[in-house]
């Protein structure tokens, strides 16, 4: 059994005086004292004021952060003013994206690439502005114009930022997804889309082991009319054998007779000009095809970086991400703020699990992001990382995917830095940034979101569409803000996007997240509203049980699900709780009511589920976000829509027809 350790009482950090005058959002206060004549003392001020006066809050943004650009004198329209659809932002402005995120800088560097252990690559910023001048030229010589789609099929590699930064920079519209997806997983999304170029790989390293999809590549290629050329990386190989897939060209042939290209010719584009599609997990059917505009992205992502992440010119920014994962657009636009972008693809636990303190020791990171999922798995593999690699550097630790337990705040600061600011923030696709998040300028409590995003306005309403405080409702925010998505593509009339969002409160975003406000001023997620658990009427987030039960080190992972009983009843529903343990483990009795106790203990009698199961494995998102829907229709004998979206679909046959489930 793991030692245990000892809760932290108090905040986990409160931020030095002396340092936190030095951050972004310190000096971000004096600007808008000098040029905007605002006063605000503390973060509840500063928050308060940047939702009362959004017009202001964001063009103090656009200034604040010197985004390259035409700002136009107006900020916001709103064509309904008391509905969040219809908001224009900075309808008269222009910008290119690209040119923001490669504009002067005096950091030299841009990009550090690590493929696991086997490949490492560095891209200075002149480096990466070429290699984009070049991709930008031979894709104008094919044709593409503004609007038209290029598909990324690739690793989080150099190849993935210099393809979306050359799109971006003719006004393409780029869309990723990560090549560890199945055929039917990479149609599903790219087939809605219709790109005119796609860009794929040879294939991938996981866990020291090389995976070729150069067949799968060739697959996806025919079932695509709209693909003129296809663009293959080698990455496993030094040359891909490419005959069998039809019009593809190496990207060394693709950009060989541009080499001395060394400008590049940046289109300006309307604020709300597409730049992404971005695509939901597709677990409950088809992915929805998410748009979202240049300067919305921008501007949210470099209000993100610098006022919450305290990300500076120079700074070293890291974010485990696939290309198919919301954090890596996110990661990406931290070129805007100065930094050098770590890269990374492959398992987060190779070379026995050091490989990522390897790069944060090697690469001095300040800005270390990952998902709660990874901290809660790191803890118990006996790793303390403060033991044995100099972290001298890092500065902020961020955490998304799930809820961060409390638990895994007690690791952050006992194991890898006391130290250092961990902001477990939350957002989604939907909005490609975050809603809740951290700030330099507040204490870290423990299990606890620090605060609501400047210019957010967030709030937390019960089932009549009213705020509540310290008590659990749905997470909404009530005014409109720039990073708001254009729409859903091939959704003309808005039935599809209205739907999804604004259907639950009219004319208020609805996020689907089961939350509370605290004492402090800060944010608990407790799971997402469409897997509440209703046992007996009350609501109970799926989050209260895992954070109960995966303190015990025996177990590795929890997923809770609620089972209708009995079966096809209309009526009620009970707790029933799958775990996975670790190697060596039994789920006896006794086990069994070491978890209850835990849970009972810690929570409520209605917690404590009516049945607990061992399996094998979970099954989980591409960006590695256990799917409790899909078990609980595996469950319920009921079809599982989109195996494709599934990492591992096979973990479903775990859950599947449970002699222990048809007995009370």
């Amino acid at each position: 059994m793991l030692p245990r350790k000892r809760a932290i009482t108090g905040p986990c950090w409160t931020p030095d005086k002396e340092q936190a005058a030095m951050t972004r959002v310190a000096t971000f206060l004096s600007y808008l004292r000098e040029f905007h004549g605002v006063e605000a003392a503390d973060y509840d001020a500063l928050w308060n004021w940047s939702i009362e006066r959004p017009e202001l809050f964001w063009k103090a943004v656009w200034g604040f952060t010197g985004v390259t650009g035409k700002q136009g004198e107006l900020v916001l329209i709103r064509k309904h003013c008391q509905d969040m659809l219809g908001a224009d932002w900075f309808p008269n402005a222009s910008l290119n994206f690209a040119e923001n995120l490669l504009r002067p800088s005096v950091n030299p560097d841009a990009l550090v690439f690590w493929g696991e252990n086997k490949v490492k690559r560095t891209l200075s910023r002149q480096e990466l502005h070429n290699e984009v001048a070049q991709l930008a030229a031979a894709m104008r010589n094919l044709g593409v114009v503004e609007g038209d789609r290029v598909a990324a099929w690739l690793p989080n590699m150099p190849e993935a930022i210099v393809a979306m930064l050359a799109a971006s920079s003719i006004g393409a519209i780029f869309t990723s997804a990560s090549p560890d997806f199945g055929v039917q997983g990479a149609l599903d999304r790219f087939g809605q889309v219709a790109p005119k170029v796609l860009i794929g790989v040879d294939g991938y390293f996981y866990n020291g082991k090389s995976i070729d999809v150069l067949v799968k590549l060739g697959e996806v290629a025919v079932q695509l009319p709209s693909v003129e050329c296809v663009i293959v990386v080698s990455y496993i190989s030094e040359v891909a054998p490419l005959a069998a897939i039809q019009k593809a060209v190496s990207w060394c042939d693709f950009v060989a007779h541009f080499a001395d290209v060394d400008t590049i010719d940046f289109a300006a584009l309307p604020f709300n000009h597409p730049l992404y599609i971005l695509y939901s997990s597709g677990t409950t059917g088809m992915p929805k095809c998410i748009v979202h505009g240049a300067g919305g992205t921008l501007l949210q992502h470099l209000k993100e970086h610098q006022l919450h992440g305290d990300v500076r010119e120079g700074d070293r920014l890291f974010y485990f991400s696939t290309c198919g994962w919301m954090m890596w657009n996110w990661l990406a636009t931290g070129l805007a703020s100065g930094a050098t972008l770590l890269l990374y693809d492959g398992s987060a636990f190779a070379v026995d699990g050091r490989v990522l303190f390897d790069y944060a020791q090697a690469e001095r990171m300040t800005h270390f992001g990952t998902s709660a999922k990874y901290i809660d798995a790191l803890a118990k593999t006996g790793l303390v990382p403060n033991e044995q690699f100099e972290l001298t550097s890092l500065r902020s630790i961020f955490s998304t995917g799930s809820p961060l337990s409390a638990e895994s705040f007690d690791f952050v600061y006992h194991s890898i830095k006391s130290e250092v600011q961990l902001s477990s923030i939350s957002g989604g696709t939907d909005i490609v940034s975050c809603f809740v998040l951290g700030s330099p300028m507040l204490p870290v409590w423990r299990g606890e979101i620090q605060c609501r995003g400047l210019g957010m306005a967030v709030d937390v309403f019960d089932d009549n569409g009213k705020p509540v405080r310290g008590e659990k409702g749905e997470l909404v925010c009530t005014q409109p803000f720039p990073s708001m998505p254009l729409g859903f593509w091939n959704d003309e009339d808005g039935a599809r996007y209205r739907a999804a969002y604004f259907e639950r409160f009219p004319g208020i975003w609805c996020h689907g997240d089961f939350c509370e406000i605290t004492e402090h001023g800060g944010l608990i997620i407790h799971g997402r509203s469409d897997t509440t658990l209703n046992p007996g009427g009350v609501r109970i987030g799926t989050a209260e049980i895992y954070r109960q039960v995966e303190r015990l080190p025996e177990v590795l992972e929890s997923l809770v699900i609620a089972q209708t009983w009995p079966p096809g009843s209309l009526g009620d529903v009970r707790i029933v709780l799958f775990v996975k343990l670790r190697d060596g483990v039994e789920l006896t009795e006794d086990m069994v009511k070491r978890i209850n106790s835990t849970i009972r203990v810690n929570t409520t009698p209605r917690h404590v589920p009516a049945k607990v199961l061992a399996v094998s494995d979970m099954p989980r998102t591409k960006s590695g976000k256990l799917v409790e829907l899909a078990v609980r229709n595996v469950v319920h004998g009921e079809p599982v829509k989109n195996m494709e979206a599934l990492l591992n679909p096979e973990a479903l046959e775990y859950f599947r027809e449970r002699p222990e489930l048809t007995t009370g």
